[in-house]
This record gives structure tokens, C-alpha cells and sequence, in this order.
């Protein structure tokens, strides 16, 4: 410790919000370079290639080869794939001094697939499994949490070759069964969710998520066993509904009843029923704009049941890879139809009198989308499309159409799970992995192909597969904490023993050094606190701070000739004398 390039903080970070944040802060595992860039010290570069050693035995035992690919990359590739401009603001982009365009690499789907087409040319060389352990690079408009959402990190990123999709299946339920290894191995709980692909293409996609109230993704699960990241929940089909006896549509005038609160309480005063009129019978029709990576924008109208939120993520998974946000009042002057708050179908969609209209053929028409909670048949009170005014016993198949569905609204707590499995709570966590089934996608743009048994061109199917390995070993810190500092695993700690020399006598020291050398000597990786004006008291905090899980401390007890071993995750102690010191230790780590 005298020498360890290591200075530990007592009060926490101005920045930091979260516990991985503040402690590995503290203890001197990161320093912070700018905005989501964080320099690794050397006990953080420890813990970090440890966690990196599991993945990576893991990966090799899976039968998958490990590469390194440069983090710099030209244009090019991401070109033909349509990613330079799909992956929006979040690549860097830059020019060298020739004015020639590259980007530091988010991922490299394009490069592993231009290697495997520059060496491979037949469906012998197949099944094939690459991966590399690298830093990547994402412009995050808001990074957060120290390096669990940062603007450069260390993934581990694999990809998998196959003649057909038997082929891919199996790689991929392969490297399925690899990520449970390593996650179990390194103690770090998870969920496996189902998930959407986004800017990564493909098809089947699943999440690892580490469940903890501070993760940005929001997800669900059944008793029943159910598991998907909110975006990706789709709706069990609802039956379609016998609308023969609902009496013709009628416009009541509804005075400043701009929200569904005042919808709802005008019409239990002017149309009283039986059961009272609530916010599920309204259909309220939400305007949005459809922002494309190149730039082009659509209007598009989304019609959902009043009692439930538009949830923009689930809009924008769906829409992907476009970026969608709430229309604004420009984005409405040319569509006078729309009139804000009293919205309805009758004028947008396949009823659009633009839709007809061969004058119009350049003007923009509305879509409109229904979300799945609107049963074909269901009748509603909704927009006449005049101020002050709403329509009721309007139905769905009867009165109007739409162009089609779309997962609009917010996943609430008892909400049917799809497989019918029970009802769904909602979680948060932490996305730890990923895994895609990427398909034919890349091999497609980029030319991939092997020729199969018979002599024919087949195009090859991938998948791809990412562990975030710096957030990783963020979320064992989130796990492995307490009030006082880290608790680390001793299989990815900085060192198995913190040894501390406890006094001023130079017989402690002589011994913790002696101590130290023995169990260095059985292999045992061991952090001396050898520090002779440093106060036990700074030295105790320092060794619960730091997170080494056990301790041999030598101090006031040698007079009587004895040390203590401590448990730092158990919080036990006990004297034992000197003798008996590395054979308890052996027995209380288990190492």
C-alpha cells in the first residue's frame, strides 16, 4: 500500500449518483477523464481483467476463436449497411487529415463479417464462432452512473457463421448457455428477457438483464415464467366484439373537454348510464412524428384507450429505426383536419378524404395506427374533429379503419402476459448481454457467401452476441456493497488477503511482511498495508473501503501471539495464533 498507486476518497463524488459510481470512485478503482470517460487505475484494471478472464474462458470453452479488430474504422462498410446513418448521433464520426470519413466503432458486425468473406469461401469452413474483448465508442446524449452508461467501455462482442438457420440456431442457443456460465460463475444475478433488435437488425433477441432499481431498462415478468424488456411485450389478441345492438354514432357537444378527465365527467352528466362512462371508453388519438435516420419525417396518428399512456420507447422500437417524438403545433398546419383535443378517426387513415383525392396525389397523408387494445368491433367515444364536439357508439370495423397495429401503450402491472403465463410485474435492470440472431442481414450488404454441397451460392446467416464487460463489473459492485465500502467475490477481487500491519512496533510489521510472503509464496494474491504513519483507523477504513473479502490483521494481539483473520462480506473475525494464521485463513476463504 505504500506504494500502490491508489488514493482513496472519504466523502463521495459530486457526480455520483449511484453506489458502483461512488465506490469505485473512492476506493481509487476509476478516475474520471470527461463526461462518460473514465481512466482505469491499477486495482480497477485488476477487478476488470479478472471479469475479463471469466468471459473469456467461457467464450474459448464454447468453441469460439478470439480476434482484435482496431477501434478505428473506415466508412465504408458501415456505408453499405445503411449504419452510418442509422445509428444516428450516437457514432463518432471523424476525418482524418486526407478528408477521408471513419467512426470509432460501437460494434463491429461489419468487420467481423468482411474477415470471415476475405478467408472463407465454402460451407466446410462452416459452422464458424469469432469473438474479441475491445473498447467501443457511443456519443450517449446522457451518460450516467459512472461506467454503467458511458461513452467508451470494454465489450466483449462474438459472432457466429452458418450455412443455414438449423445452423444458427444452435450457435445461438450455444452461446445462450456460455452467458449463463459466465453470469453464474461471476455471482451476478439475471433475468433473460426477450427484446427488440434495434439499430442491430435480425431477428430472436434477448437480453441479460441484472435486476436493480437503478437500471434504465424497464422490464416484465410472470410467475409463470415470462420474461421481456417492455418493448419488446406484445398483446395477446383480443377476441373481436358483436357490435349489432350499439346504436348509430352521435356528436355531443362537449365544452373545453380537452382531457380524458373532463371527457369522462361531461358525459356522465349529459349521456348518465348504468354503468358510469370511465376513461377505457374513450379511444384518444395521439399525433406523432417519424424522424428517419436520413432525415424524412411522417405524421402519423396512433389511437389508443384513454385509460392507458402512450409509451414512446415501445412507439420507437416499433418504428425503428426512426427517432419519434410528440407532434408540435408546425407539424400540424397542414392537416387543418386535426383539431387538438378533439381528435378523431373519421377523417385520418383509410377514411382520409386525401386518401381518394387524385389532386392531392403529392400531399402528405396521415397513417393511423391502432394499438392492440382496441378490439375490432369495440365501440367509443371519441374526437368528431370539431372544437368542442365528440362522437359516441363509434366502433372499430363499423365506423372506421386503420392501416394497421402498433404496441403504443405503457406495460402496467397486471397486464395478461402473451404466453398466457399470468400477470405481468414490472422490474427494473440493468442490460449486462445481449444476444441477436442477426440472420442474413450483414452477409447480405456485404456480400457474404459460401458455396453449399451442391456447388451453389448460399448466402451465410450470423448472430451476434455482447456482453458489456466494464458494466459488468459495475453491476458486481452494485451487488457486492455495503454501507462502508465494496465487497468484492474473491474470484474477481483486487487481491484474496488484505494484510495489515496495525501499529508501531516493528515486530507487526516484520510479521505481516512474513505473513505476506507465505501466502504469496501458496499463490495467494495478497495487498499489504505496510503504511508505518498511517493511523489503524484509516487503515481499517481503507481495507473495508477497498473490497479485498478477507484480512489477516496483525496489531495490538501479537504481544499475546496471536493475529486476527477477518471475513469482510461475513463481518467475522477471530484470533488465532500466528502459526495457526494462514491455515485459518485457507479455511475461512476456502482458498
Amino acid at each position: 500500500m505504500s506504494s500502490l498507486f491508489v488514493r482513496t476518497l472519504r466523502e463521495d463524488p459530486s457526480d455520483a449518483e449511484v453506489a458502483s459510481h461512488k465506490l469505485l470512485v473512492r476506493a481509487g478503482y476509476i478516475r474520471r477523464a470527461a463526461p462518460g470517460i473514465y481512466t482505469w487505475l491499477p486495482l480497477g484494471l485488476k477487478v476488470l481483467r479478472k471479469v475479463e478472464a471469466v468471459v473469456r474462458e467461457e467464450m474459448d470453452r464454447s468453441g469460439s476463436q478470439e480476434v482484435l479488430f482496431p477501434g478505428l474504422l473506415p466508412r465504408e462498410p458501415y456505408e453499405a449497411t445503411n449504419r452510418w446513418t442509422e445509428y444516428g448521433p450516437t457514432l463518432f464520426k471523424l476525418k482524418d487529415r486526407k478528408e477521408a470519413d471513419y467512426l470509432l466503432a460501437p460494434t463491429h458486425e461489419e468487420m467481423f463479417t468482411l474477415l470471415v468473406k476475405d478467408l472463407y469461401s465454402s460451407y466446410k469452413d462452416l459452422p464458424l464462432s469469432l469473438y474479441q474483448i475491445q473498447t467501443k465508442y457511443r456519443d450517449e446524449a446522457r451518460p450516467r452512473a459512472g461506467i454503467i452508461r458511458a461513452r467508451e467501455f470494454v465489450m466483449k462482442d462474438a459472432y457466429s457463421f452458418d450455412i443455414d438457420d438449423a445452423g444458427l440456431d444452435a450457435s445461438y442457443n450455444t452461446m445462450r448457455e456460455t452467458y449463463q456460465r459466465i453470469f453464474n460463475r461471476l455471482g451476478l444475478p439475471y433475468v433473460i428477457c426477450s427484446a427488440v433488435s434495434g439499430a442491430m437488425g435480425g431477428s430472436r433477441s434477448e437480453e441479460f438483464l441484472f435486476p436493480c432499481e437503478i437500471g434504465e431498462d424497464t422490464f416484465v415478468r410472470s410467475a409463470g415464467g415470462y420474461a421481456a424488456n417492455t418493448e419488446a411485450v406484445t398483446t395477446p389478441p383480443l377476441p373481436e366484439l358483436d357490435f349489432s345492438d350499439v346504436p348509430a354514432p352521435e356528436v355531443v357537444e362537449t365544452p373545453d373537454a380537452t382531457t380524458i378527465d373532463a371527457l369522462v365527467e361531461v358525459f356522465n352528466a349529459q349521456r348518465p348510464r348504468s354503468v358510469a362512462w370511465q376513461a377505457s371508453d374513450t379511444l384518444k388519438n395521439v399525433v406523432v412524428v417519424a424522424t428517419s435516420p436520413e432525415g424524412g419525417r411522417e405524421l402519423l396518428v396512433i389511437g389508443v384507450p384513454g385509460d392507458r399512456e402512450v409509451d414512446m420507447k415501445r412507439v420507437e422500437a416499433a418504428l425503428s429505426p426512426c427517432e419519434v417524438e410528440m407532434a408540435g403545433p408546425e407539424d400540424l398546419e397542414a392537416f387543418p383536419e386535426l383539431v387538438p383535443g378533439y381528435i378523431g378517426p373519421q377523417v385520418i387513415g383509410p377514411q382520409s378524404d386525401r386518401r381518394g383525392d387524385a389532386s392531392e396525389e403529392d400531399a402528405p397523408v396521415l397513417r393511423y395506427l391502432l394499438d392492440p387494445h382496441v378490439a375490432r368491433g369495440s365501440a367509443w367515444i371519441t374526437g368528431a374533429n370539431a372544437a368542442n364536439e365528440h362522437v359516441f357508439n363509434l366502433v372499430y370495423g363499423r365506423d372506421f379503419e386503420a392501416d394497421g397495429q402498433i404496441e403504443a401503450v405503457a406495460v402496467r402491472s397486471g397486464d395478461e402476459a402473451p404466453d398466457g403465463s399470468g400477470a405481468l410485474e414490472i422490474a427494473r435492470g440493468v442490460e449486462i448481454g445481449h444476444i441477436f440472431q442477426l440472420g442474413r442481414k450483414y452477409a447480405t450488404s456485404l456480400g457474404l457467401t459460401v458455396l453449399d454441397q451442391n456447388g451453389k451460392t448460399q448466402i451465410v446467416t450470423m448472430g451476434s452476441y455482447g456482453v458489456g464487460v466494464s458494466r459488468v463489473m459495475a453491476a458486481l459492485a452494485e451487488v457486492n456493497h455495503d454501507d462502508v465500502g465494496l465487497i468484492w467475490p474473491a474470484a474477481i477481487a483486487p487481491a484474496h488477503v488484505h494484510v495489515l500491519a496495525t501499529g508501531k512496533d516493528e515486530e507487526v510489521f516484520s510479521t505481516a511482511a512474513s505473513l505476506s510472503a507465505e501466502l504469496e509464496a501458496e499463490g495467494v494474491e495478497v495487498l499489504f498495508d505496510d503504511r508505518k504513519k498511517v493511523s489503524a483507523g484509516v487503515k481499517f477504513a481503507d481495507y473495508e473501503l477497498l473490497g479485498v473479502p478477507f484480512a489477516i490483521v496483525v496489531g495490538r494481539g501479537l504481544k499475546n501471539g496471536v493475529v486476527e483473520v477477518r471475513d469482510r462480506r461475513e463481518g467475522t473475525s477471530v484470533e488465532v495464533p500466528v502459526a495457526e494464521a494462514l491455515a485459518k485463513f485457507h479455511e475461512v476463504s476456502g482458498l
